[in-house]
């Protein structure tokens, strides 16, 4: 493994990586691989660099999108095609564990660092990919975006309210899935390197991360033979399971078992329980629009809080319906340290960003984060620290 920068803790303390990666999937993955203390070194497009650096919205000439996702990483720009950054590239890899790349299957082949070439010349390199479709299959080369996962991958189809067009989901959730299994492919590969010496090559499809997600609509769809349609904030299999009126608003109740129903009808007064058609929770899903009607019933006379503060007392899972405003000033949230502050070139709090959820009792949960790194603006520190570390390559 490559030394120790100065900078980590954590972890993957002295885990170096090599980021081709752009736009959202890759970055969020070696986003959370450096919270967990690994350095990354962000390779860009000379010129422009990562697109998300053009999204809005934006602090001055700064995109937030991309400090946001992008804090605490350095930045070299190399075209792949020029000899000159070929040879500082080719030195970057004999110092990294691991390199990550988003192209499209074929790209890194045709550029000569490919899977089979990196892995005969480093066999202990892991080779991260993700794309739309992944490697293999007769769309590998079609190209995706968030949305066109979540389209083809089933997402849409139980989103939104029945009898509505298909919704996307709000979270760039195409993008996210697909960084997060990335993650722990080159976690899981970190570790068999470890046992091996033997790197692996982790190949990740954001249209495979949709399916992975859709849970209780594989299994109603193999069960019954119909695919699931949207049921909007209800849970399919599970009621009273989505949000319900108050006289002030909505907030919601979730009542996951034959027990939390028993103690929500004894907390409003509903002589339920017992009622066949509510006393189990498939009956309670064949009658789950009456049953919603009976509870609303009762909630609609009393504020949106007061029903929260009962059902809590009474250890029934409910909440707020908050919007990102109130989730940045959640005293839970904030206790958990998951609102942070990514820090400018001076030091001083410059854009807010969603903390780490990966809380381990070994790793210091900062509150900051260090700034997202200039176009280039690491390019003389990298090649300082390569000369330091090894000669320079023909």
């Amino acid at each position: 493994m490559s030394a120790p920068h100065p900078l980590a803790a954590g972890p993957l303390a002295g885990i170096t990586i090599v980021d081709l990666t752009h736009v959202l999937a890759g970055p969020y993955a070696s986003m959370t691989l450096a919270d967990l203390g690994a350095r990354v070194i962000k390779v860009e497009r000379p010129g422009s660099g990562d697109d998300t650096r053009s999204f809005p919205p934006f602090k001055g000439e700064d995109s937030a999108y991309f400090a946001t996702i992008n804090h605490g990483k350095e930045s070299i720009a190399l075209d792949l095609k020029d000899h000159e950054d070929r040879v500082v590239f080719n030195r970057l890899l004999t110092k990294a564990d691991v390199i990550l790349e988003n192209y499209r299957p074929g790209v890194m082949e045709r550029l000569g660092f490919g899977w089979e070439d990196l892995h005969e010349r480093f066999p202990r390199l892991i080779y991260g990919a993700v794309s739309g479709f992944g490697h293999s299959g007769p769309d590998s080369q079609r190209p995706a975006y968030d949305m066109v996962v979540q389209a083809r991958g089933g997402v849409m189809s139980i989103t939104g309210e029945r009898g509505r067009d298909p919704v996307r989901v709000g979270a760039s959730i195409g993008d996210i899935a697909a960084g997060m299994f990335l993650a722990q492919g080159v976690l899981a590969a970190l570790l068999e390197v470890q046992k091996t010496g033997i790197g692996q090559k982790v190949d990740i499809a954001m249209l495979d991360s949709q399916l992975a997600l859709l849970e209780h609509a594989i299994a109603i769809t193999s069960i019954t033979g119909e695919a699931p349609r949207p049921s909007g904030a209800r849970h399919p299999s599970i009621t009273p399971f989505e949000t319900f009126h108050a006289e002030d608003g909505l907030f919601v109740i979730a009542a996951g078992n034959d027990t939390l129903f028993a103690r929500l009808c004894t907390t409003l007064e509903l002589p339920l329980a017992q009622d066949k058609r509510f006393a189990t929770n498939p009956a309670r899903c064949e009658n789950a629009r009456l049953l919603k009607r009976l509870i609303e019933a009762v909630t609609i006379d009393r504020p949106a809080q007061y029903w929260i503060s009962r059902l809590t007392e009474a250890g029934i899972p409910t909440g707020p319906i908050q919007d990102v405003a109130q989730v940045l000033n959640d005293p839970q949230i904030l206790a958990r340290n998951m609102v942070v502050d990514v820090l400018d070139d001076d030091g001083a709090p410059a854009y807010v960003a969603a903390g780490n959820p990966i809380k381990m009792s070994g790793l210091t949960d900062h509150k900051t984060r260090a700034p997202a790194p200039r176009l280039d603006g690491n390019r003389q520190a990298i090649l300082d620290w390569l000369d330091a570390v090894s000669p320079a390559l023909d």
